[in-house]
């Protein structure tokens, strides 16, 4: 006799790095193994990208906030439970121009004096509820991003940006998060995303397990996989995400 699924816990996955390799498209394999897992648990996204770019890793089509029982796009600020929509945070209402363009103005200065192995197009991102700071260009190439990542790695350069952010506003209230592979996420204080727990544990669940691949300090995962309502698991790529939900569930 099958198995009934348990509606009182939920896999949450984060999608870069976790479900995807970062900014591509989730493979076949990975969607089907996601689906089997639905026969098990509730299974939820929370990714730190606005919807239009997950919703592009996931298949490339709106039915994708259906799939899914939970999708939380930008750390979870935007929200929709099954394809509705249950949250939707605005920045710009919250903390006001002055200081988002204090934030932007200072970004751009900074990355004006960085000599990188490329430079493309888009280094800010205005998200409904997120600045997103792109030191190489979100237009960059595949192969560009590699370069940058390598450089990243090298050279710590994220880091030492994230700092000069928090030593040039340390009393604005906001987070300065290393996102993905070549991004900075500015957001308020707790607008990360233990912020769509909230709603988790609103509608009953009693086990959240979330599976994340930045979940050291200052990465944008940490806060979550830290919490004290969720269950938290490091995860190295994709393939080991995989490996990790065997063990728990499909283990005989």
């Amino acid at each position: 006799m099958a198995s009934q699924r348990d509606t009182s816990t939920i896999c949450l996955f984060d999608v870069d790095g976790t479900l995807t390799a970062a900014r591509q498209v989730i493979t076949p394999e990975m969607e089907e193994f996601l689906e089997k897992l639905k026969t098990k648990v509730v299974v939820g996204l929370v990714g730190g990208s606005d919807l239009v770019k997950i919703v592009e890793q996931m298949g490339g089509h709106n039915e994708v906030i259906k799939k899914f029982d939970y999708l939380f796009a930008e750390n979870g600020l935007v929200g929709y439970r099954n394809g509705e929509l249950i949250v939707q945070q605005d920045l710009l209402k919250h903390s006001g121009e002055e200081i988002l363009q204090r934030i932007i103005n200072f970004a751009l200065g900074y990355m004006s004096k960085l000599q990188l192995p490329a430079k493309r197009g888009t280094f800010i991102e205005f998200r409904s509820s997120m600045i997103n700071i792109c030191p190489v260009g979100r237009s960059c190439s595949q192969a560009e991003r590699n370069q940058f990542v390598e450089y990243d790695q090298k050279h710590k350069l994220r880091e030492k940006f994230v700092s000069e952010l928090y030593k040039e506003f340390p009393d604005a209230g906001f987070k300065f998060a290393i996102g993905g592979q070549i991004s900075i996420d500015v957001f308020p204080m707790g607008w990360d995303k233990t912020f769509c727990l909230q709603y988790l544990i609103k509608d009953g669940f009693k086990t959240v397990h979330f599976f994340g691949d930045k979940t050291a300090q200052g990465g944008n995962d940490h806060e979550i996989y830290e919490d004290s309502r969720t269950v938290g698991h490091t995860v190295k790529n994709p393939s080991d995400t995989k490996e990790q939900i065997t063990d728990m569930y499909f283990k005989s």
